[in-house]
């Protein structure tokens, strides 16, 4: 189980501390990997975008205007964050119905 994110986020500092076994992807550092990145897309579309972030805040209109994946891409801190994988499942966000949803499927 892999939890796409960042060490600093609150939404994932309880996603970790729920799942335990899951390992930490800082998508800062290391990034999505593209086929990830594209199956997240393909999922939940523009909820993948966080634009009640920080980062978002202060990206020009130009940047704003990007593709989506091209503005993950480029600033990753703009993602929703966590992006759970699960056994090629993803799950985005975090609650209780996702921890649930998580759960099941271990």
């Amino acid at each position: 189980m892999l939890i796409y994110g960042l060490k600093n986020c609150d939404s994932c500092r309880k996603a970790m501390k729920a799942l335990p076994e899951a390992q930490l992807v800082d998508v800062r550092g290391a990034g999505v990997p593209d086929a990830v990145l594209t199956q997240a897309y393909e999922r939940f579309g523009s909820a993948l975008l966080n634009t009640r972030s920080t980062t978002w805040r202060g990206l020009d209109d130009a940047a704003r205007a990007q593709e989506p994946l091209a503005l993950i891409q480029a600033h990753p801190a703009v993602m929703k964050r966590p992006l759970i994988e699960v056994d090629g499942v993803l799950f985005l966000g975090w609650n209780k119905e996702i921890e649930g949803d998580v759960n099941a499927m271990l």
